[in-house]
C-alpha cells in the first residue's frame, strides 16, 4: 500500500478522521484532545484529499488507459466458436497488442524524463519508467508461460527473447565498439563478446571474434576454435523438424568436444576466451563472475538453462528460478517485489502473480487487464471469491471505478462495468449518479448511456436534475424538454405553469416550436396539456380556423384542466370570436359560455385591500360586463341564424 505523507498532520499528537469516497479519501483533524484539556490548541488549517488513483491524472498513463480500453473491449467479442491455434493466436496477439501499448507508454515517458528541467520532476518520470519496464517484464513472462504454453525446447528460446528484450544495453555498446577505427583494441570489446554469450546471440560474437582474429595472429587459432564451437552449438529453431532426443544427443556431443577443449588447456593462452569457453558449458561459477553483466538473477537463469538444461520442460522451471535467485543473491540481500512476483509466474502460481502485483503495482490497470486475459485462456475459472464475484470481475470493478473518478476517462469505466455480469450494472448505477453534470454536453453523454442501457431510474434522475438547472436559469423550453424526457409529471406542471405565468406578463409564448411540437408528450400532465391546446387555440385563431379555434376554447373551459386564475383570460379569450360578423358560438355553445363566466363570476375572491387590487378588480369587471354583453348579442344572432336555417 502507498504510504502518503500530510504535510503539517502529527497523528502523534492530534486525533484524525478520515472518510472514503469513490475514488478518494478525506482527511481531517477532529475537534477532540486526547488531554482532556480545555484550552484549544492550533490545528492543521486545512483538509488533505489523498486519491486512491493518482495515476489517472498522468496525461502519459491516460494513452495507456485509452489505448488498451480498444484492445480490452476487443478481446470482449471474440466469437466462443475459437478453439485450439486459431483462438490461442488470436489471445497470444492481443497480448503481444497489450505490451506494445506499454513500450510505447514507457518510451513516451523516458523522453519526457531526459527532457525534464525540474530534477524532482526527472526523477519522478524515471521511477514510472521503471514501474512500466516491470509491468511489461511480468506480463511477457506471463504471455510465455501463460497463453503461449511454449513446450520444452520452444520454451528456451521463447524465454532468450523475454531477455533479450529487456537488457538492451548491450545494442547501444554494440554500435559503439564497432563504430570505433579499431573495434578489437576497443576498451569494451571483450565486455560486449562476453554479453553477447550471455545472451546466446552466438552468431553475432563469432563476428567480433573474427575481428580479434584479424587484428591478433597469436589469439587468430583459438578464436577459430571458439567460433567453431559457436557456430556448431545445436539449437532447435522453429521451423527446424529434429525432435527433443535428437537436439539432446547433439548437444550432449557438442558439450563433451568443449569440454575436451577446455581440459586441453586450447584457450589458456588468453583468459578472454577460457572464460567464455567456460560460460558455454554452463559453469557456474563462471557465470556468477559476470554477475554485474548478467544484471539480475533471471537473466543469470536463462543463460544457466542455455549452457546446461536447453530442453528444458516447464514443470521443472520453478527448480531452477529458485535455485538461480538463491545463487545470484547469494544472501547478501533480499528479493525484491519483482523477484517473488517473477518466481511466483515460473512456479505456475498464477493467483499469486496476481496478488503480488496488486500489492506492489500503484494502479489496477495491470492486474485488470492480465487477469481478465488469462481469464479469457480459461485459466482462473476456479477461482471464485468469497463475496458472490470471480477474481476478475473484482479487478475490473475496482479499475474501472478508478476511471471514474476522472473527468473524462470515466467513458472508458463504462465499458468495464458492462463486462462484469455479476456486479457490474450495479456499479455503474452507483458511480454514473455521482458524475458532476458540469455542461450539457456532459449530461447529454451520461444520457445517452444510461438509455442505451435502460436505466430508467438515473434517466430520470438526471433529466430532472438539467430540468431543474434551465428553470433556474430561466429557460423554460429546456426545462419543459427535459422534465418530458424524464416523464415527471410534477415538474412538468410546474414548468407549465410558468409559461403560461410568463405568458400573462408578456402576452405571447417563448419556445414556440417546442409547443407546437409536444405530440403525445402533452398527455404527461393536465396542465401540460393544457398550455398545448391553449397554443392551439391561438394557432388556429391566426389561421382564421374560427370554428374550431371556438370549439377548443370552450373545450377548455369546460373540461376543468384550466388552473382558476386563468379562467378570465379564457373568457376574455372568447369576445374577439363573439365580435366577429358571422356567428361563430353556436346558441348551445353561447350558453355553455354564459355559464362558464357566471360559475367564475361566484367563485371570485373578494378583494379586500384598496389601491392597485380595486384597480386589477375594476379593470376585470369592466371586461366581464362587456363579455356578458357580447355573450347577449351572440345569443340572439345565433338563435336567429339557427331559427332561418330550421325555416329554410
Amino acid at each position: 500500500m502507498r504510504e502518503v505523507l500530510i504535510p503539517g498532520v502529527n497523528s502523534k499528537k492530534k486525533q484524525m478522521c478520515f472518510d472514503w469516497g469513490p475514488g478518494e479519501m478525506l482527511v481531517c483533524e477532529t475537534s477532540f484532545n486526547k488531554k482532556e484539556k480545555s484550552e484549544t490548541e492550533p490545528g492543521c488549517p486545512f483538509i488533505y484529499i489523498i486519491r486512491k488513483d493518482i495515476d489517472v491524472y498522468s496525461q502519459i498513463l491516460r494513452k495507456l488507459f485509452n489505448e488498451s480500453h480498444g484492445i480490452f473491449v476487443g478481446l470482449q467479442r471474440i466469437e466462443e466458436e475459437l478453439t485450439g491455434k486459431s483462438r490461442k493466436a488470436q489471445l497470444v496477439r492481443v497480448s503481444k497488442n497489450y505490451r506494445s501499448v506499454i513500450r510505447a507508454c514507457m518510451e513516451e515517458m523516458h523522453q519526457v524524463a531526459i527532457g525534464a528541467k525540474d530534477p524532482a520532476c526527472g526523477r519522478q518520470f524515471s521511477s514510472q519508467v521503471s514501474i512500466l519496464s516491470a509491468m511489461e517484464l511480468i506480463w511477457n513472462l506471463c504471455e510465455i508461460l501463460f497463453i503461449e504454453v511454449a513446450p520444452a525446447g520452444p520454451l528456451l528460446l521463447h524465454l532468450l527473447d523475454w531477455v533479450r528484450l529487456h537488457v538492451c544495453e548491450v545494442d547501444s555498446l554494440l554500435a559503439d565498439v564497432l563504430g570505433s577505427e579499431n573495434p578489437s583494441k576497443h576498451e569494451s570489446f571483450w565486455k560486449l563478446v562476453t554479453i553477447l554469450v550471455l545472451q546466446g546471440r552466438l552468431d553475432e560474437a563469432r563476428q567480433m571474434l573474427s575481428k580479434e582474429a584479424d587484428a591478433s595472429p597469436s589469439s587468430a587459432g583459438m578464436c577459430r576454435i571458439l567460433g567453431d564451437l559457436m557456430r556448431t552449438m545445436p539449437v532447435l529453431s522453429p521451423g527446424n523438424t529434429q525432435t527433443l532426443t535428437e537436439l539432446e544427443l547433439k548437444w550432449q556431443h557438442w558439450h563433451e568436444e568443449c569440454e575436451r577443449h577446455l581440459q586441453d588447456s586450447t584457450f589458456a593462452a588468453s583468459p578472454h576466451l577460457e572464460s567464455l569457453c567456460k560460460i558455454m558449458l554452463g559453469d557456474e561459477a563462471a557465470l556468477l563472475e559476470q554477475k554485474e553483466l548478467l544484471n539480475n538473477w533471471y537473466h543469470f537463469l536463462v543463460t544457466r538453462l542455455l549452457y546446461s538444461h536447453p530442453t528444458v520442460k516447464p514443470i521443472d522451471l520453478h527448480l531452477y528460478a529458485q535455485s538461480s535467485l538463491d545463487l545470484f543473491l547469494g544472501g547478501e540481500s533480499s528479493p525484491e517485489p519483482l523477484d517473488n512476483i517473477l518466481l511466483a509466474a515460473f512456479e505456475f502460481d498464477i493467483h499469486q502473480v496476481i496478488k503480488e502485483c496488486s500489492i506492489a503495482l500503484s494502479n489496477w490497470w495491470f492486474v485488470a487487464h492480465l487477469t481478465d486475459l488469462l481469464d479469457h485462456c480459461k485459466l482462473l475459472q476456479s477461482h471464485n471469491l468469497y463475496f458472490g464475484s470471480n477474481m476478475r470481475e473484482f479487478l475490473l470493478l475496482e479499475y474501472a471505478s478508478g476511471l471514474f473518478a476522472h473527468h473524462s476517462l470515466w467513458q472508458l469505466g463504462v465499458d468495464y462495468f458492462d463486462y462484469c455480469p455479476e456486479l457490474g450494472r450495479v456499479s455503474l448505477e452507483l458511480h454514473i449518479e455521482r458524475i458532476p453534470l458540469s455542461t450539457e454536453q456532459k449530461a447529454l453523454k451520461v444520457l445517452r448511456i444510461c438509455e442505451q442501457r435502460q436505466m430508467t431510474e438515473q434517466v430520470r434522475s438526471i433529466c430532472k436534475i438539467l430540468a431543474m438547472k434551465a428553470v433556474r436559469n430561466n429557460r423554460l423550453g429546456s426545462a419543459l424538454s427535459w422534465s418530458i424526457r424524464a416523464k415527471d409529471a410534477a415538474f412538468a406542471t410546474l414548468v407549465s405553469d410558468r409559461f403560461l405565468r410568463d405568458y400573462c406578463e408578456r402576452g405571447s409564448f417563448s419556445d414556440l416550436d417546442l409547443i407546437d411540437n409536444l405530440g403525445p408528450a402533452m398527455m404527461l400532465s393536465d396542465r401540460l396539456t393544457f398550455l398545448g391546446k391553449y397554443r392551439e387555440f391561438h394557432r388556429f385563431y391566426g389561421e382564421k380556423r374560427l370554428t374550431d379555434a371556438a370549439s377548443l376554447l370552450l373545450s377548455l373551459m369546460t373540461s376543468q384542466i384550466a388552473p382558476r386564475s386563468f379562467w378570465v383570460i379564457l373568457l376574455i379569450d372568447a369576445l374577439p370570436l363573439l365580435e366577429e360578423k358571422e356567428v361563430v358560438f353556436s346558441a348551445e355553445q353561447t350558453y355553455e359560455l354564459m355559464r362558464c363566466l357566471e360559475d367564475f363570476a361566484s367563485r371570485r375572491p373578494v378583494w379586500r385591500e384598496p389601491g392597485v387590487q380595486q384597480l386589477q378588480e375594476d379593470v376585470e369587471n369592466t371586461k366581464l360586463e362587456m363579455l356578458r354583453l357580447a355573450l347577449a348579442r351572440n345569443l340572439g344572432r345565433a338563435i336567429i341564424k339557427e331559427g332561418s336555417l330550421e325555416g329554410s
